[in-house]
């Protein structure tokens, strides 16, 4: 089994040692930095390259969003994990946005906080119960015709797809995982985005999460 490398940033140091202490009694999980601000994690994450992040939404100096945003963009292959003390809808949208690839209240971190760091493992995505029920009840309350229309336009293979970039895939992990061309992969891609009227991985993340494409826990 291959080490789990992970880098913990959140500005309060109880909240560090509580989530250090679950992590480590982990088999095969190992903590390789911590940060006390946006700035610094970012800076440990270029560092250390880990494979999880477990990010706290505020944090001084820069936020976990844009935190977020630049570890993205530096070490896309690293999969992060927002931590906050509130949920919206649009809260949830700023997180998938941003890049990260899981959601998780505070109130929840003990009992939530491994299941969050395996679904990460695995290349799958995570939100919390709560952070759910907001996509979807706002999405049932506004969109359920318009949604159900949207649905069945898509193959099954457009769905495959949408999955896949919905867990955080590039289009070329996509063509290699469904046997296609990187082309073919595009134009499925670009084709889906047209059918259900979408112009962003984040919002289209939001339409896996509300047809059950991405797992849910």
């Amino acid at each position: 089994m291959s080490l789990l490398r992970i880098v913990i940033a959140d500005d309060h140091e109880l909240v560090r040692r509580g989530i250090r202490a679950l992590v480590m009694a982990r088999p095969g999980w190992e903590i390789v930095a911590e940060a006390a601000d946006g700035r610094d994690a970012v800076q440990v994450v270029q560092e250390t390259k880990p494979d999880v992040v477990v990010m706290d939404i505020g944090m001084p100096n820069l936020n976990g969003l844009d935190a977020t945003r630049q570890i993205v963009a530096v070490v896309p292959q690293t999969r992060i994990l927002i931590l906050t003390m509130h949920h919206s809808e649009q809260i949830i949208r700023e997180v998938i946005a941003a890049g990260a690839r899981g959601f998780l209240l505070k109130s929840d971190t003990g009992k939530e906080l491994i299941h969050a760091i395996e679904a990460l493992q695995n290349h799958r995505t995570f939100f919390a119960t709560e952070a759910a029920e907001y996509i979807l009840d706002g999405y049932l309350s506004t969109h359920r015709t318009a949604e159900a229309v949207s649905k069945s336009v898509l193959t099954q293979r457009e769905r495959e797809v949408v999955q896949l970039l919905a867990e955080g895939k590039r289009t070329k992990e996509v063509a290699a995982i469904l046997n296609l061309s990187v082309k073919t992969a595009e134009t499925h891609r670009t084709n889906i985005m047209r059918k259900l009227d979408i112009h962003s991985i984040a919002d289209l993340t939001l339409y896996a999460v509300r047809n059950g494409l991405v797992r849910l826990f």
